[in-house]
């Protein structure tokens, strides 16, 4: 996790001034994902790094509620000769969605998540299947119980420790990427007719 020290405007724009454990290997202009955003690295300094994010990904992400102090999901891009350890994640945020539950599953913890159900963007990929990938925060995901507009996620202690899914409460708003892999197929679908 990286933690937000700094937020200005500019326009439209927000920069985000954050610092994390691998601030010192960063360089400008490569990429990292912020709750699943991939943002591009604008400037580095005294321990932080600064990112951007324009009107579009306001719109369509949760980093435009961020705070000073508040902890962001951070990862680097995948260095090619790595593992896939999950499903291909973009950091194209879709959409967000709001934590509506919250409940003990013996050890671990079930997350119920309602988002805006959209029947034409169903029919292009946005929605979730039963034990198919989301990406919520930027968190590569199994889906489980998913219905029209809402899923759940099962939570084991290493991530509940290990990402800010400690802080997500009932209220809270998550960003969530589909999975790409539905995508491709609706759209494959779509231009058959």
């Amino acid at each position: 996790m990286a933690t937000v020290k700094a937020i200005s405007r500019d326009g439209g724009n927000i920069d985000l001034t954050l610092t994390c454990s691998f601030v010192g290997e960063l360089k400008i202009d490569q990429s990292v994902s912020h709750n699943g955003v991939c943002l591009t690295v604008v400037r580095i300094t005294d321990g932080t790094y600064t990112v951007t994010a324009m009107r579009e990904t306001l719109d369509r992400s949760n980093l435009g509620l961020l705070a000073v102090g508040d902890k962001v999901n951070v990862e680097r891009s995948m260095l090619m000769n790595g593992r896939l350890d999950g499903h291909i994640v973009q950091g194209h945020v879709d959409t967000t969605a709001r934590c509506i539950a919250k409940e003990d599953a013996d050890g671990s913890t079930y997350f119920t998540f309602r988002y805006d159900y959209d029947p034409a963007m169903a029919k292009r990929g946005y929605f979730t299947v039963y034990k198919g990938s989301v990406t919520v925060n930027g968190v590569s995901l199994t889906v489980c119980n998913p219905t029209e507009d809402t899923f759940q996620v099962a939570i084991i202690p290493y991530t509940m420790e290990n990402t800010n899914f400690c802080q997500i409460a009932v209220g809270s708003v998550v960003n969530l990427e589909f999975d790409i892999l539905g995508k491709y197929i609706a759209r494959l679908r779509q231009i058959e007719g």
